[in-house]
């Protein structure tokens, strides 16, 4: 399975600016450490929530390093509509479990495309609250 574009990392650092914000709901930013460098990074992504899950397409394919970064560490942390998530078990899942947590132009967007790579889906809790003293501003 092919990569993503070479335009798709443009594209990231305009997205991941907007991304995670309550006036983009389907758009999120997944925060994840690298595997061997353990550099940060973020990562945006467009989540299905359910109230307990978040599923991610996969239209690159499972191989692609921010899957394999929350695969390895076991999970991740996600911005979604303004809030920080803590997400665990990663597991893949197939395109009936998406189509059945999704709703309108998101359902029929999923039916209509085939998703070689599948979904991930992430077990979420909200991340706790951190005061102004703790995170340092």
């Amino acid at each position: 399975m092919a990569g993503p574009p070479a335009s798709a990392k443009q594209f990231n650092k305009v997205a991941v600016r907007l991304a995670g914000h309550r006036f983009f709901p389907l758009w999120a930013v997944l925060r994840h450490q690298g595997r061997s460098s353990g550099k940060d990074y973020a990562t945006p992504i467009a989540v299905i929530p359910t109230p307990s899950t978040f599923i991610i397409a996969l239209p690159w394919g499972r191989g692609t390093d921010w899957v394999r970064n929350v695969r390895a560490a076991g999970g991740c942390t996600i911005r979604w509509k303004g809030r920080e998530f803590t997400c665990t078990e990663p597991t893949f899942v197939d395109k009936a479990v998406a189509l059945a947590a999704a709703k309108g132009m998101t359902r029929r967007a999923i039916d209509r495309r085939d998703m070689p790579g599948g979904f991930l889906q992430l077990t979420r809790t909200p991340a706790p609250e951190h005061s102004a003293m703790q995170s340092g501003w």
